[in-house]
């Protein structure tokens, strides 16, 4: 009897001392990969994201980020996340195009005259793109849009035939980019965005694209001169989480989840915009030189080749149905804005 007392004695001591069920064992940790880099303010939201989530689900989730593609490009997060090495990422279009490629949309080549634009179509089409990221298995935790495009150089452009000599840099496999240089008649050089810096530290290219709060970012004004003044496109991004990772987590802690990332990520896409202004404010302060605005021709030029680029991805990437309402809204929203505007 009393062998009986010492083991049940050994036993509770023992499932005090080593719970069946420890802390560590319940937390939910989601393997987060992003490009942005570590000091950027990305990763300070992410870092602010990550605190409140913990706090809010009692510890029972939380992120581990991968910062400065520690986890390669976004192709390669991509198929981490399909075989399930890592279960969220923050995306530029490219990413979100690799998993929904209908989403590439918000990526057209001189789609969109004004951010505000941008805003308009997200309000009245996010449903069909959120319902894209689900068919395909994943879940939108916030938009983290990147600002207006623009391309920087190591010579001036004055238009299309300056472009068209330079050893322009377009990401590889990203058919929306390569559809408008083809438009224009630019054959480019591919390389991974990770690939960029070094290229043009060497002189395989001398012209890139992307955000100015990007450039900076990625260190690419180190090595150009020159601002083209018209914006290519708005730059897309997004937050994204599997379908399988969020399924597997209970009610309460999937509404802690949304809650919180949809909160600090639309804190992001306000910041992302004010940092966009002072980042133009800072490279011009660091010497580089912003191009003459080109003729009224020109700007009309590059809406028809916008047209033409867009057509060619019709059926490829994106519904034409789906790129027809989306013009069509566009069109409708400026007509008002210019009713206003009298």
């Amino acid at each position: 009897m009393n062998s009986f007392r010492t083991l049940a004695l050994v036993a509770a001591l023992a499932g005090a001392a080593f719970p069946s069920r420890s802390a560590a064992a319940d937390q939910k940790v989601i393997k987060f990969a992003t490009l942005a880099p570590e000091g950027s303010t990305w990763m300070k939201v992410l870092g602010e994201m990550n605190a409140e989530l913990q706090e809010k689900s009692s510890g029972r989730l939380k992120f581990k980020i991968y910062p400065g593609g520690v986890q390669g490009d976004e192709k390669d997060v991509v198929r981490k996340m399909r075989i399930g090495q890592l279960h969220a990422g923050g995306f530029t279009g490219v990413g979100i195009g690799e998993l929904a490629p209908k989403l590439r949309l918000l990526d057209a080549p001189w789609l969109f005259n004004t951010p505000a634009e941008l805003e308009h179509v997200h309000k009245n089409f996010d449903k069909d793109f959120i319902q894209a990221l689900a068919e395909a298995g994943y879940v939108l935790l916030g938009w983290s849009d990147l600002g207006s495009v623009y391309v920087f150089s190591k010579t001036p452009f004055q238009g299309p035939e300056e472009m068209k000599k330079a050893k322009m840099w377009v990401w590889e496999g990203d058919p929306i980019a390569e559809a408008a240089y083809k438009a224009i008649g630019i054959s480019p050089i591919p390389l991974s965005v990770v690939d960029v810096l070094s290229s043009l530290q060497t002189g395989l290219i001398d012209a890139v694209y992307g955000p100015p709060m990007g450039v900076i970012a990625l260190q690419w004004f180190t090595r150009t001169k020159h601002i083209y003044p018209v914006p290519m496109a708005e730059a897309s991004g997004a937050v994204l989480l599997s379908k399988k990772t969020f399924d597997s987590l209970a009610p309460e802690d999937q509404k802690v989840l949304t809650e919180v990332c949809s909160r600090h990520l639309k804190r992001l896409l306000e910041l992302t915009r004010k940092e966009n202004a002072d980042a133009f404010k800072t490279l011009l302060a660091k010497g580089l030189a912003m191009s003459a605005a080109p003729s009224a021709d020109t700007v009309k030029l590059y809406r028809d080749l916008g047209i033409k680029a867009r057509r060619t991805l019709a059926g490829r990437l994106y519904p034409q149905e789906l790129l027809d309402r989306v013009e069509k809204s566009l069109e409708e929203f400026r007509s008002q804005k210019g009713k206003k505007a009298r």
